[in-house]
C-alpha cells in the first residue's frame, strides 16, 4: 500500500512577489499617469492569484472612471531577472 504524496507546506512554495497599483492615466493610449503623486499602491502580494484578486477588486471599484487603470507588476522578475521566462519575439 502506498501513501499519497504530501503537498509541500506553504513555507516551501516559492514566493513570487507581485505589486498592484493604479491611478488616472493621461490617455488610454499610454501608461502615463496624470499625477504620479496620486498613484494608488494597493499592495505587494506573495503570488499572482492574490494579486489578481486585489487587482479585480480595485478595477471593479473604479469601473465608472474610464481613465483609471490598475496594473500587476511581477516584482519577482525585477528582483531575479535570470529566473524570468524568456520573452517571445513576434
Amino acid at each position: 500500500m502506498t501513501t499519497p504524496t504530501a503537498t509541500p507546506p506553504e513555507e516551501e512554495k516559492r514566493q513570487l512577489l507581485h505589486l498592484v497599483f493604479g491611478g488616472e492615466l493621461k490617455s488610454l493610449e499610454t501608461h502615463e499617469f496624470r499625477d504620479p503623486s496620486k498613484i494608488d499602491v494597493v499592495g505587494v502580494f506573495p503570488d499572482y492569484a492574490s494579486a489578481e484578486r486585489a487587482w479585480r477588486a480595485k478595477a471593479q471599484q473604479t469601473v465608472d472612471s474610464a481613465q483609471t487603470r490598475y496594473f500587476i507588476v511581477h516584482l519577482h522578475r525585477l528582483i531575479e531577472p535570470d529566473l524570468a521566462p524568456p520573452t517571445r519575439i513576434a
